[in-house]
């Protein structure tokens, strides 16, 4: 019998921006507890994030059984994350019990709209007060960052209508309905946004 395929996926930008935002989570994550990671994707990161906040237990998600499948097997070759959960993000009823931070890297973008809200409110059901929801990828702040992004933006809008980079603006209101504080909004490489939001006491 030939050998099993490698279950294993890789995203490139991974490389590029895993130590960008752990600096970043290093400094707003609690020091201790629960991280729910929404759409962790390969599992790359959700793989180096355990590794390097091993007092952190790392919840990885998706609701792509290749990519939870994926996160499986970088989790076999290394310990700090728990099983996969399959989550999707507009559900009423996530399988993951209260959290300390919920965690969100390049989703809300390639997404509908109706995965933003269900993002956050999600993130306020499963936080208690004070928790972090922590947020990377583009943003509009009224108007397009760069023109790279700008680009980026049509070409996903020609994928799917129903995608695209969103304003930061319209994101910050999203999350004070849920009840949240915007903390910080972070510049990152290649035109990204760290954006940090805890949820009011």
């Amino acid at each position: 019998m030939g050998e099993r395929p490698d279950p294993r996926l890789h995203a490139p930008a991974v490389a590029r921006n895993r130590e960008p935002i752990l600096a970043v989570l290093r400094r707003v994550l609690p020091p201790a507890g629960l991280v729910l990671e929404v759409a962790s994707g390969s599992g790359e990161h959700a793989a180096f994030f355990a590794a390097a906040l091993p007092l952190l237990t790392w919840q990885p998600s998706d609701p792509d059984p290749r990519a939870r499948a994926s996160i499986a097997a970088f989790r076999d070759a290394g310990a700090g994350l728990l099983p996969p959960l399959d989550l999707d993000v507009t559900a009423t009823a996530w399988p993951a019990a209260r959290v300390a931070a919920v965690v969100c890297i390049n989703m809300i973008h390639i997404a509908p709209w109706s995965a933003c809200e269900g993002l956050v409110a999600g993130a306020a059901r499963a936080l208690s007060p004070g928790g972090v929801l922590y947020l990377y990828g583009p943003y509009r702040e009224g108007r397009h960052t760069a023109p790279s992004n700008e680009a980026f933006d049509a070409d996903l809008r020609a994928r799917d209508p129903r995608w695209g980079v969103r304003d930061l603006g319209e994101v910050t209101v999203l999350a004070r309905r849920h009840g949240f504080v915007h903390q910080e909004t972070v510049t990152m490489p290649a035109n990204n946004r760290s954006v940090v939001f805890r949820r009011a006491d």
